[in-house]
């Protein structure tokens, strides 16, 4: 198995620090006005019709410490239901991600370009295009990128390369819709045995950079690699991205983790599942944590078939058998914890890419304590590729052609 590690190194760029000034003034302008094998690409609950109203209060923080933030009370209509508003179409956009507070936020789509959104649409040009180094195939492509929530000019991609291995690097702004391809560092690489569960997901976490892999691909753990503590394959990987530390196997088990999320202190896993069961896996983020595949997919057992031994496992906390609505392959998403919709605050929100479905699952003190399925109120999306959210924490769904925001529908 061939893995490479080049540490990052900081170059002197201007535009992280002009970025983090204007996003200074914007807040303090607000501070002062504020009111089988699953088909590619990527890889039981209730209606919900519950209407409710809110009370939220928001607040504003300036960096100046003479001021006080300035705290506004809002009083919500009536939430009827949610809904999918189209802000964008593109060629199988996969992820969108934003600063908190930007008024910018990136699409990536898989042919490898990434296009800038500005609240009311895609704009044109795109910020990145490196589609001639991106091998766009079935599971391979550009498969996610991210952010650094500290030095604003850096910006990281995880894709396939041209013969299918995994890339992670980094880029810097020249502007804010605008990355300078040359200024491609190439962070981290890893031979890919097969084209498909090359996984997806990149996120930082508390200052360190997450990279979920899949288990090399075939099926069945071909390479007997979702075990195997040896291999970086099959698991969420920790990569510092500020020094020469080697990348960590940090939690391992995994079958193809295309998407996960971290809120506070836990990690939501959608682990797509082989044949009979998708998963969505919540536990601590911590190091060491074995989710079990190919010893058990879903909450059974797959190798062996029966009566395997599940001791030291952590074993999903939602199962969803394939048939069930269309299932075919879980497309996880993010926990909400924007300030349009309070009253679905910490749901966690996960479709799947033939199901089309929007569902939801609340996470508190150790177990499932609310699912719901949100479809029959903003109908289906089609084929669902991954999740995202905008600078003000506002969840998106994209499809392999469109870009959907999740809005309120509130009374009158």
């Amino acid at each position: 198995m061939n893995v490479g590690w080049v540490r990052s190194r900081k170059r002197d760029v201007t535009w992280g620090h002009m970025r983090r000034a204007l996003l200074t003034g914007l807040l303090a302008v607000a501070a002062c006005t504020s009111s089988g094998e699953e088909p590619a690409p990527p890889p039981s609950t209730a209606d919900s019709t519950t209407s409710t109203s809110a009370t939220i209060t928001t607040t504003a923080e300036t960096t100046t410490t003479t001021t006080q933030p300035t705290t506004s009370t809002t009083t919500l209509a009536e939430l009827q239901s949610l809904a999918y508003e189209e802000v964008g179409r593109a060629d199988f956009p996969v992820e969108m991600t934003a600063l908190p507070g930007s008024e910018i936020s990136y699409l990536a789509t898989k042919d490898g370009r990434v296009l800038a959104y500005d609240g009311s649409g895609l704009l044109e040009a795109p910020v990145l295009d490196i589609s001639d180094q991106v091998r766009n195939d079935r599971e391979q492509g550009l498969l996610s990128i991210a952010l650094h929530p500290e030095e604003t000019d850096r910006f990281f991609a995880h894709y396939s390369d041209n013969n299918g291995d995994t890339v992670v690097s980094e880029f810097t702004f020249s502007s804010s819709t605008e990355l300078d391809a040359a200024s491609e560092q190439v962070l981290f690489t890893i031979d890919q045995p097969a084209s498909n569960h090359n996984g997806g997901m990149i996120e930082f976490y508390q200052g360190d950079l997450f990279l979920g892999l899949g288990d090399g691909g075939g099926g069945g753990d071909r390479f007997g690699n979702g075990q195997n503590t040896d291999t970086l394959l099959g698991g969420v990987v920790r990569l510092s991205v500020n020094d020469d530390s080697e990348p960590l196997l940090w939690q391992y088990g995994l079958r193809n983790p295309w998407r996960f999320w971290f809120d506070r202190d836990l990690i939501y896993i959608a682990d797509v599942g082989q044949n009979a069961f998708e998963e969505v896996n919540v536990a601590a983020a911590e190091e060491g944590i074995n989710y079990g595949w190919p010893i058990t997919e879903g909450l059974h057992c797959f190798s062996p078939a029966s009566e395997c031994d599940e001791s030291g496992l952590t074993l999903p906390v939602v199962e969803v058998e394939h048939g069930d609505a269309g299932t075919c392959s879980i497309i996880g998403g993010v926990v909400y914890r924007g300030r349009a919709i309070p009253e679905i605050d910490g749901h966690y929100f996960y479709g799947d890419h033939c199901g089309g479905y929007l569902r939801s699952l609340v996470y508190r003190d150790g177990q499932v304590v609310e699912e719901m399925d949100w479809t029959d109120q903003v109908g289906g999306a089609g084929s669902v590729a991954g999740f995202g959210v905008d600078g003000q924490g506002e969840m998106y769904v994209a499809t392999t052609e469109s870009l959907l925001k999740v809005v309120a529908v509130r009374a009158e």
